[in-house]
């Protein structure tokens, strides 16, 4: 299995720290994410139905016409590769790595594109895959830039496929208006940015017949009914979700201006994580690590992904560990330290 943030049992297992003690920003999932009420009893008695008005506030949310709800938007990735005959795949390099793993195990020719040269990889590609913004760089890329590749691809029976995962920071960057558009497949997912990852509720936005091979491949009852009741009430929830902007946007600012002030300015990121390049990657991740916080490591290029404290508690403990672990006192941090920041 390739690795992934978030995957506390096994550091806590590897570290010898219990899990309470962790502080996790391997993820970059939203740490004050939508409140959530407690479901009905009847969404636990019943099975999902599709009459319930999720799609109807979805549609509202993305200003998109047409879309399918699945069970996060990890499922459309390993499902969309299942739905074309072998292709020659542009995936955006760094980015989120089951996108190049799905297309490849599916039996595709996939090739790993890096930023400066997605325009030349459209020529050579029939799909081209961007994560946008991108994890872990945060790159960004005009709109018109994008619909011009899309237009290209479709003109030749080719898809771009758009991972929009981190994008509900920055609707005004979203692809989603322009759905349903030929060629043009974008995903989007609850689990980031309003902090739901363990409900798995996502939406791919794609073409009508599209969708429909979409949802014969995954079958019936994609997403739960308590998942279904609570990504209803998130997505219609516009109070929050304004504030939330505004909040997530100081909070990035926040732990990047941290980061720097110890030596480690961030190379990208957005509202939701910071990305830091370094060759100390590995060293610095494991010394974070045995003093009890998480951190996302990427092998190339060596770098950090840091996602957000929540609590002013979590700030304060990651500020004094940042400098013990890159100060003199380094090595001077015991398991009491870690006990103190609980």
């Amino acid at each position: 299995m390739p690795e992934h943030g978030g995957r506390l049992r096994q550091a806590a297992g590897r570290y010898g720290i219990p899990i309470a003690h962790w502080l996790d920003l391997s993820t970059g999932i939203n740490p004050r994410g939508w409140p959530v009420p407690a479901p009905p009893r009847v969404a636990w008695a019943r099975l999902p139905e599709e009459e319930d008005g999720l799609e109807a506030v979805a549609r509202s949310y993305y200003g998109a016409q047409g879309l399918l709800a699945v069970a996060g938007s990890q499922a459309a990735i390993q499902a969309l590769p299942r739905l074309r005959d072998r292709s020659r795949v542009g995936v955006l390099d760094p980015g989120y790595f089951e996108h190049a793993q799905t297309w490849r195990q599916a039996g595709h020719q996939v090739m790993p594109v890096t930023a400066e040269r997605l325009d030349e990889a459209v020529s050579a590609s029939d799909v081209l895959v961007l994560i946008h913004p991108n994890n872990p760089t945060g790159a960004r890329f005009p709109l018109d830039r994008l619909l011009a590749w899309q237009a290209r691809l479709a003109a030749r029976g080719g898809w771009l496929v758009v991972d929009e995962a981190f994008m509900d920071m920055t609707p005004e960057a979203s692809l989603a208006p322009f759905c349903p558009r030929s060629g043009l497949i974008v995903l989007r997912s609850l689990g980031k940015f309003f902090g739901l990852a363990g409900a798995r509720v996502g939406f791919v936005l794609a073409p009508p017949r599209l969708l429909e091979k979409l949802d014969d491949l995954l079958g019936p009852w994609a997403v739960s009914a308590p998942a279904r009741w609570v990504a209803t009430r998130a997505l219609a929830d516009r109070d929050w979700q304004q504030g939330n902007r505004r909040r997530l946007a100081a909070a990035g600012e926040r732990l990047g201006a941290l980061l720097a002030r110890y030596g480690l300015a961030p190379d990208g990121g957005c509202g939701l994580f910071q990305w830091v390049r370094t060759p100390d990657a590995a060293r610095l991740q494991d010394r974070l690590a045995r003093r009890g916080i998480l951190t996302r490591l990427f092998a190339e290029p060596p770098s950090l992904r840091f996602g957000l404290p929540g609590a002013e508690a979590d700030w304060e403990r990651l500020d004094a560990t940042l400098a013990g672990v890159t100060g003199p006192e380094a090595q001077h941090l015991t398991s009491i330290d870690i006990a103190n920041f609980r």
